[in-house]
């Protein structure tokens, strides 16, 4: 059995003194391929060289919405450089909106779409972060098609939303990716948009190190082995077997970033 985890961040310091011990224990568990996300450019050496120690390990480069006001006037080019210097870049972002945790709205919005544009000019999927945000993420997005007539591809990570709100981003193409959240007893809107999505715009990720998921809530660090406790949930939410969910979402994430396995 084959897993992907489409979103995880090795670089935090939390890592750093156990990393190959934690490799380990996801090829363990059958994790044979990650994608790394990005937070803001000062970090994009030490994902580079993350990538690169490890060959299963992808990477994107992109600013987070809550990093928003660390947007220079070379930030773009920047992304731009870096994406088209590196192979293992198979994405932009993450990018997108937060509004629960910052009210600079225009700055954010701005942002995001400087990043839409970047993806366009390198073909390069987006991943998406929407925290209190779905409307307007989803209105930009709408927005930025009808002005550009073009279509934009990427991923939802992290879902929290309902199933109306997922339904909007299905509709516009999105792939959407759960995390340990969508094992959590409270979460009941994130289990019932886990099982309404259609099996091709599937995906799964653990956004290590935060929100271990149920068995391993508990502990401090989430890492990419436990991105099998998500499956095993959605299987279950789903009324299918592991083995079809980790077999589907793995043909998903090689697709959407163009990975081989």
């Amino acid at each position: 059995m084959q897993l992907i985890d489409t979103h995880v961040h090795l670089n935090f310091d939390t890592f750093q003194p156990d990393l190959v011990a934690v490799r380990s224990r996801w090829q363990e568990a059958g994790v044979v391929r990650l994608v790394h996300s990005c937070v803001e450019p000062s970090e994009f050496a030490t994902i580079q060289a993350i990538a690169h120690q490890f060959p299963e390990v992808s990477f994107a480069v992109g600013l987070h919405p809550l990093d928003a006001d660390k947007w220079q006037s070379d930030t773009a080019e920047q992304i731009l450089s870096l994406a088209r210097s590196d192979s293992k870049i198979v994405a932009i972002g993450e990018m997108g909106l937060d509004f629960y945790k910052a009210d600079n709205h225009k700055q954010q919005r701005m942002v995001f779409e400087a990043q839409l544009e970047i993806a366009a000019q390198l073909d390069l999927p987006v991943i998406i972060h929407c925290r209190d945000a779905a409307s307007a993420v989803r209105e930009i997005l709408i927005g930025w098609q009808k002005r550009t007539g073009e279509q934009i591809r990427g991923v939802m990570h992290c879902w929290g939303g309902t199933p109306e709100e997922t339904q909007w981003f299905l509709d516009l193409g999105f792939y959407i990716s759960f995390s340990g959240t969508v094992t959590f007893k409270s979460a009941k809107a994130i289990q019932a948009s886990a099982a309404i999505v259609s099996s091709d715009r599937l995906l799964i990720e653990t956004d290590c190190p935060f929100l271990a998921p149920v068995p391993k809530r508990g502990e401090k660090r989430n890492e990419p082995a436990y991105v099998r406790h998500v499956a095993e949930q959605i299987a279950h939410l789903r009324g299918e077997t592991l083995e079809a969910i980790s077999e589907q979402t793995t043909q998903n994430a090689c697709k959407l970033f163009g990975l081989v396995l």
